[in-house]
């Protein structure tokens, strides 16, 4: 076993409360790209002729819903994505009895799939999505049947609209312009101040707010998992430059 992942699985063994804080680098293992990457904003701009920040907006959303769920059906929602290393190494831990919350930048549900059960998604679901008008959820499998995106009068095709009322139904995800779910960030940072254990991995810390999650820190171990550096790498008390997924599964042999 590699050093540092020795030292990490000591760290994990000697923790009372564990919070793993994951980015998109948790999930790119998992076949699911990194939309900000340079590759995901060259694809956006050959195909769409914009930038993927302006795409899933909250007022493109509003003025352009088509182009909205053409882009997001098409570079957001992975469905035969399954979890890697990392997500089954996290749900282990907590499957072993630990006091481990995640808190995840990532919409795809694949901790959850993985099998953990306190999971703080910052950013919402794609698994979830609702009616604007009448507040009626639907599942990912609606949103995607071409029977639900068919409306009398409309040309759509890719608009999910509501049994129910007939409104139009959204993901339930936090787009650009839109602030995170309050409940959702109160529980998240409150774990982060109790947690004795911090492990970030798969981020670099630069999609805010949830990068200032970290200021919430009061433990005595942060652990960084990333290949390449951020921000906070001075702060941390290990530093480990491989893949997650690597890591995770030498952890668990």
């Amino acid at each position: 076993m590699n050093h540092n992942t020795e030292k990490l699985k000591g760290l994990i063994e000697e923790a009372r409360r564990i919070v793993f804080f994951g980015g998109a680098g948790v999930s790119t293992e998992s076949g699911i790209p990194d939309f900000r990457s340079e590759k995901g904003l060259y694809k956006a701009k050959q195909e769409y002729g914009r930038s993927p920040e302006e795409m899933i907006s909250h007022s493109f959303f509003e003025s352009d819903p088509e182009t909205f769920f053409r882009y997001y059906k098409e570079n957001l929602i992975y469905r035969d994505a399954r979890p890697n290393a990392a997500h089954i190494g996290l749900a282990g831990i907590e499957c072993r009895g630990r006091d481990i919350s995640v808190v995840t930048q990532n919409i795809d549900g694949l901790h959850q799939l993985a099998g953990s059960k306190v999971v703080y998604e910052l950013h919402g679901s794609v698994l979830k999505n609702y009616c604007v008008e009448c507040g009626r959820r639907y599942d990912l499998d609606y949103i995607l049947d071409p029977a639900n995106c068919a409306k009398k009068g409309s040309d759509t095709e890719f608009v999910p609209w509501c049994a129910a009322c007939g409104g139009l139904v959204r993901p339930d995800v936090v787009l650009y312009e839109e602030g995170l779910d309050g409940a959702t960030v109160s529980a998240a940072t409150d774990a982060i101040k109790r947690a004795d254990l911090l492990i970030v991995g798969g981020t670099s810390l630069v999609v805010y707010p949830a990068a200032g999650f970290l200021n919430y820190y009061r433990g005595g171990s942060l652990v960084l998992i990333n290949m390449s550096a951020t921000s906070v790498d001075s702060r941390a008390n290990l530093v480990i430059r491989r893949p997650i997924g690597e890591v995770f599964t030498e952890l668990g042999s």
